[in-house]
């Protein structure tokens, strides 16, 4: 009998595992760890088309791993809590850790561009607070106004050649996005840095700092 019952406990995590075996829902999870958002809006960013996103969607739903509202005709999707930051956390460190083909691809395609030690979150939280970098959010406005680190400028990664001449040549500069393999702050760091700025990577992106307990701001204004 407690044979049974662990056989039925462990096909239940199993449904887990099942919604993160596909490498579109993962990165639609990372999508939505940044700000709630429409399914249309997901499409758009994933390039997915709105049916086969909506079917991710739903799988990921019955997993239990993202919650939905409807507004109007629209519907949105958050995460249902902090824990799947957590989850795929674990999930991406086992895989690089344990996996050569991730060590290949992070190196042809990211560290080729930065392959400098990123910054600890709590080393950033500090000089922050000293007054001592320059922060530079490289996500879209949407998902900067949802959250993003205190007194960081949003400056999203297509804007950034024309906001060049605007940073201080002095001070250090931070960027981050949506997460540690995210392009858009390694693009960041290498355009800055062959403008001849001090330029480094948070270790990770906002979704981690969030679920680290740090401070956050927020800006729902236009």
């Amino acid at each position: 009998m407690s044979s049974g019952f662990k056989q039925d406990l462990f096909a239940q995590f199993a449904r887990v595992g099942k919604a993160l075996s596909h490498g579109n829902r993962l990165e639609l999870l990372e999508f939505i760890a940044q700000a709630e958002r429409s399914v249309e809006e997901l499409a758009t960013v994933s390039g997915l088309s709105i049916a086969n996103t909506s079917q991710h969607l739903q799988q990921l739903r019955q997993a239990g791993l993202v919650k939905s509202r409807k507004q109007g005709l629209k519907v949105y999707y958050s995460l249902s809590s902090n824990e799947v930051i957590t989850l795929l956390g674990a999930l991406r460190k086992v895989a690089e850790d344990h996996l050569a083909d991730v060590e290949h691809l992070v190196n042809t395609y990211l560290t080729v561009k930065d392959d400098l030690e990123p910054v600890p979150r709590e080393e950033l939280l500090k000089r922050v607070k000293d007054d001592l970098v320059t922060v530079i959010d490289v996500r879209p406005w949407e998902e900067y106004a949802a959250g993003h680190v205190p007194g960081a400028i949003n400056v999203p990664i297509k804007d950034l050649k024309t906001y060049l001449q605007q940073l201080d040549e002095s001070q250090e500069i931070v960027a981050y996005c949506r997460g540690p393999h995210c392009v858009l702050a390694f693009d960041a760091v290498l355009q800055m840095r062959q403008q001849g700025l001090h330029a480094r990577r948070l270790e990770d992106g906002f979704p981690e700092w969030k679920n680290a307990g740090l401070p956050v701001e927020s800006d729902h204004g236009e």
